[in-house]
């Protein structure tokens, strides 16, 4: 598929949060020719997801750090003629090309919904996910993760519930806590897996991100003032209900994220929001071969220069896909990724903030590395996989009985990651349980597995594309 010059975009960025945007406002104001696509309506990704303007939101600004941040750089995009915002274009791959890069993209059900963009240089600013650790109870009505309670009150104006407990591990679980109590939900709890004491290991990290430390000040008062208690070395380890949740069992942990014996403790709720931490989603990025790094938690995150060029010659890379790190410093290697596709010096403030705000996140990231006895928590009749209904029994067996030793091999015997999201809610729990190269263990044991992420897979989709727009041929250029 030939690029001229003419119908060619210098620079196609794939998501609109904080570092597509800082890269694409950038790359235009440097002269670029720039597309950014996103499969939301709207700019601003999962950091700065915001109500409809349909919905009459008076302050938007109360459910978000930095909200000031995002209205300049959308106020920046809209001003531009050289960038191009394209709302609901969901891209399902990339094809290099001898002139640069075909981006394929789905706009909806339709046969007619395909089309594709050409571009020089590819951005990949997608973004990540949320890990999730099974446990009893957690494909209950009401148990959610938590982003996705920020989720629900930040486009949807609603709660998960009235009495909210907040669990997991990471910094997050704090801005959610703040968000909900803020908007009126009580939170009985705040269940965190791990403490803060990892933090102190690299002082002269911390002190160089003071803002990162006034942004936890805040969460922390926040609390405090409505009376929330912090629960450390803890975890919910089973949720109960039937219709709905209706209370947790909270229980803290050993060193190893082991349940102590006798420690169980029932808290009364109607909703929970649990997550443990975020993983980077480069699917788009894995599928061409792009080399990938392991990040102090266990996440696979792309591995790029410090001009954000993955290995692939032309793709980029900024944010959450090179290692969870915050809107901070995302918006500062989209900004950088910016500069290096127009052939641009960055100033060396730029390249510094960014530095100490790379280190702080591989801090954070291995303060809350989830830890091997996790699944202590777990039973025979727990699921893993949700949408397959695959639960540990059958993982057990795939890897005790028919000798599975890594994830594939569990996923081909049990059908474990085969669902809707395609592992992305069950990949971790199933990559640990199956022991192996995928996990990091040592053996196929489900009591002493760590809990890294899986080796990322490849697919040749990165999303979900009706078999009518594949089969209608050549796709139009847009």
């Amino acid at each position: 598929m030939p690029t001229s010059p003419s119908d060619a975009f210098d620079l196609v960025v794939i998501g609109a949060g904080p570092a597509g945007l800082a890269a694409a406002v950038t790359a235009a104001d440097l002269g670029l020719r720039c597309a950014l696509l996103d499969g939301s309506g709207a700019t601003g990704g999962q950091y700065y997801r915001h109500p409809a303007p349909g919905m009459g939101a008076a302050r938007p600004e109360r459910l978000h750090h930095g909200w000031s941040v995002y209205t300049g750089l959308a106020g920046r995009l809209a001003a531009q003629s050289r960038a191009q915002f394209r709302g609901g274009h969901q891209v399902w791959a990339l094809e290099r090309t001898d002139e640069g890069w075909t981006v394929h993209v789905t706009r909806g059900p339709d046969a007619g919904d395909r089309t594709a963009l050409r571009a020089r240089h590819v951005l990949l600013a997608t973004g990540a996910y949320e890990r999730q650790l099974p446990f009893p109870g957690w494909t209950l009505p009401g148990v959610v993760t938590a982003g996705g309670a920020q989720a629900m009150l930040k486009s949807g104006l609603v709660l998960p519930g009235r009495r909210i407990v907040v669990a997991g591990s990471g910094p997050l679980l704090l801005a959610a806590a703040s968000s909900l109590v803020t908007a009126g939900a009580s939170v009985p709890a705040v269940v965190e897996a791990t403490g803060y004491l990892g933090y102190a290991r690299r002082p002269g990290v911390l002190a160089a991100v003071p803002a990162k430390l006034v942004e936890g000040a805040g969460h922390g008062t926040a609390l405090l003032r409505h009376r929330v208690r912090l629960r450390l070395r803890s975890a919910v380890v089973e949720a109960h209900g039937t219709d709905r949740v209706t209370g947790v069992t909270v229980a803290r942990l050993d060193g190893d994220w082991r349940p102590v014996p006798g420690s169980e403790r029932r808290i009364d709720c109607d909703a929970l929001a649990v997550g443990h931490g975020l993983l980077p989603q480069i699917d788009l990025a894995t599928e061409l071969g792009a080399a990938t790094r392991t990040c102090p938690d266990g996440a696979v995150a792309l591995a790029v220069d410090a001009r954000m060029a993955t290995s692939v010659p032309g793709l980029w890379s900024a944010g959450e896909t090179n290692g969870v790190g915050g809107a901070d410093l995302a918006i500062a290697e989209g900004t950088l990724a910016a500069h290096a596709v127009a052939g641009v010096a960055p100033a060396g403030a730029l390249l510094r903030r960014r530095g100490r705000l790379r280190a702080f996140a591989e801090l954070m990231a291995g303060a809350h590395r989830p830890g091997p006895g996790w699944t202590g928590w777990l039973r025979p009749e727990t699921d893993v996989c949700r949408c397959e209904e695959v639960p540990v029994a059958a993982v057990r067996e795939a890897v005790e009985e028919l000798g599975a030793g890594d994830a594939r091999t569990v996923k081909l015997l049990t059908r474990a990651g085969m669902g809707w999201c395609q592992g992305r809610m069950c990949g971790p729990a199933v990559a640990c349980l199956a022991g192996g190269p995928d996990s990091g263990a040592a053996a196929p044991s489900l009591a002493a597995s760590p809990a890294p992420a899986p080796s990322p897979d490849r697919r040749p989709f990165g999303c979900p594309v009706p078999l009518a727009q594949l089969a209608a041929g050549e796709p139009p250029v847009s």
